[in-house]
């Protein structure tokens, strides 16, 4: 990670981080973004820009794969029930689902492909991405830049603590996801 953050190329490493976490990479693209802020402060605006612009394409490569692929895929692991049930909550919900969930730590991913196999309207679908990325992304962007030097400080010190906690979280969105489909499926019945 720190060969791409101190490399030549860190804008395109960003972009193509942030492209993969979108379709099917596992780490989120915060945890590239943040140290390239804080070792360039000056190019926060222009960091934040690429990491939604690769996310946002990635996406589209996501609800590509969905389209294409999705409920084949799905029905080699779920129940039709489960399949029929999640698929009701993206037409009731269409773009607050891909909304919200580029927002959160959940994996983007998940949503994404989602909605191409749900058949979510595509320009809803780049609409909500464009919003909801670019609104997480500043966001991070701008706050790593006005913590700057001390944030630094923090994840020189504290690098592996913060390592395991992401970890912990990133298993904890999954885990949490699973159950919440988990209830959502027992309501349904």
């Amino acid at each position: 990670m720190l060969s791409f953050i101190e490399g030549p190329y860190p804008g395109l490493a960003l972009f193509l981080f942030a492209f993969a976490e979108s379709s099917f990479f596992p780490i989120p693209p915060d945890v590239m973004l943040i140290p390239l802020i804080l070792n360039r402060p000056e190019h926060y605006i222009f960091f934040a820009s690429i990491t939604t612009a690769g996310s946002v394409l990635g996406g589209m490569a996501g609800y590509w794969i969905g389209l294409r692929g999705g409920r084949p895929l799905m029905t080699r692991f779920f129940d039709g029930s489960k399949i029929d049930t999640v698929e009701h909550y993206y037409d009731k919900y269409n773009a607050w689902a891909t909304g919200i969930a580029g927002l959160t730590p959940l994996p983007y991913k998940i949503f994404t492909i989602g909605a191409g196999t749900f058949k979510v309207g595509f320009k809803v679908f780049v609409f909500a991405s464009i919003l909801s990325r670019g609104a997480r992304f500043f966001a991070v962007a701008l706050i790593s830049n006005m913590l700057g030097v001390y944030a630094m400080e923090f994840l020189k010190k504290y690098f592996n603590l913060v390592t395991v906690v992401f970890v912990v979280l990133l298993v904890g969105g999954f885990l949490f996801f699973g159950y919440m489909a988990k209830n959502l499926h027992r309501r349904m019945k």
